[in-house]
């Protein structure tokens, strides 16, 4: 009689699997505060290292200022745990940082939000670009996504250069579509900064928001001494190729991808001090004391400034505010790139990171979620995996279908920006 091969039985399957599963939590490396208040949540990341998709992950949840969970899960390498304290890369992740930093220009009166780009960087209006502003950078309306700006090979002001000298995507009307932009116009608000304030970006939003909210191990653009540290502590956290099997290195913990800085897309730093930034913004631009913004100020950056329109890049509606991707399950919370989950209120805010990560701070429900994985799957299986963790973390703490009857904060029905 032939024998029969566990898929062939899927019950005998289903128990193997959970065995498997019972063994790799009895042997993970687990480095954790709190975690058993997310049963769910954590049976999800398990899941996700047993199937593939990452080697492990950090996760911070705060609800009313308070910690639920702090924890780490998996290696960051085969053999080597990771820990509460890797300096995890937060991809696009990092791109509210900026958005801030803006902010706190504005309330200074160094800058207007409607002003074109080229009131602080006049050779941005090259080929007819003079029309763009602030504004239409932090809700990508601009239209300039150029992918490749030459990063990180290419110095500061080479990337500068080669922006400012690009001609704008045609038929784009600057504010009347929408389209995702990777990097360029995040270098350019970077460098807005750095002449309006005179610091270069990295030093500016070191000094004026991580240090203040105590994000000591948090960086756009390391030092050489300081990533010299990190490597000889190996604490810069390995990102893994988990389309490959086995998995592959990306090869970015190098000093140059780490050093030079990337606006909108390479913060480094412990998922606990990316909570503490979300934090501070559903306390209105106050954390522990220390003020960073004014409350109207959040309160802006953090509504509807771009609704309704379908983002060329994603192929589908998103709203945004200054910065900030605004829950859209609205428009198919099946579907919705970068989303926050099933459960998650309507005036939710956050962003996500390329396949890997999503921080975001839910103003109903005063929740704070940041959550980073080692490892890029392909998109299906992380839009699968990042679902099932930010669901089953509302699930855990009794959130799920329970509502305030707070409306979205809105900047108006229009769906064009100018």
């Amino acid at each position: 009689m032939p024998l029969m091969s566990v898929g062939e039985n899927p019950e005998m399957s289903e128990s193997i699997k959970n065995l498997t599963l019972s063994r790799l939590q009895s042997r993970m490396s687990m480095d954790e505060t709190g975690i058993g208040r997310l049963p769910r949540a954590q049976e999800a990341i398990h899941h996700g290292i047993l199937e593939g998709t990452h080697l492990g992950a950090q996760l911070r949840v705060s609800l009313h200022g308070e910690t639920v969970a702090e924890a780490a899960f998996g290696e960051s390498r085969p053999g080597a745990p990771l820990t509460r304290d890797h300096l995890m890369l937060w991809l696009s992740s990092s791109k509210p940082v900026a958005a801030v930093a803006i902010g706190q220009l504005w309330e200074r009166g160094r800058l207007e939000l409607d002003d074109s780009v080229a009131t602080h960087i006049p050779e941005f209006a090259q080929n007819g670009k003079d029309g763009i502003t602030l504004r239409h950078l932090l809700t990508h309306t601009g239209g300039i996504r150029m992918l490749d700006v030459g990063w990180p090979g290419a110095t500061w002001d080479e990337i500068l250069a080669r922006i400012c000298g690009m001609k704008p995507e045609p038929r784009w009307i600057p504010g009347e579509k929408a389209g995702y932009h990777l990097a360029s116009s995040w270098f350019v608000l970077g460098e807005v900064i750095r002449r309006v304030d005179g610091r270069p970006f990295e030093t500016y939003v070191r000094e004026e928001i991580f240090c203040p909210l105590g994000m000591r191990d948090s960086w756009i653009g390391m030092p050489a001494d300081r990533y010299a540290t990190y490597r000889a502590e190996d604490r810069i956290a390995v990102m893994w190729n988990t389309e490959k099997t086995p998995p592959e290195s990306y090869g970015w913990e190098t000093e140059e991808r780490c050093t030079r800085p990337h606006p909108g897309g390479n913060g480094y730093g412990p998922l606990h001090e990316l909570s503490r930034f979300y934090e501070m913004l559903l306390g209105r631009g106050s954390y522990q004391g220390r003020r960073l913004l004014l409350p109207q100020t959040v309160d802006l950056f953090t509504s509807r400034q771009r609704e309704g329109m379908i983002d060329a890049t994603f192929k589908h509606p998103l709203d945004w505010g200054l910065g900030f991707i605004l829950n859209s399950n609205h428009y198919g919370a099946d579907t919705v790139p970068y989303g926050y989950g099933h459960h998650a209120s309507s005036p939710t805010f956050g962003h996500s990171g390329n396949r890997s990560s999503t921080a975001f701070a839910d103003p109903e429900h005063q929740l704070v979620v940041a959550l980073a994985f080692n490892g890029l799957p392909d998109n299906e299986r992380h839009e699968h995996r990042i679902r099932a963790v930010l669901d089953a973390i509302y699930e855990d703490l009794g959130l799920a279908g329970r509502q305030s009857g707070h409306r979205a904060r809105s900047a108006g029905s229009s769906s064009s920006i100018r």
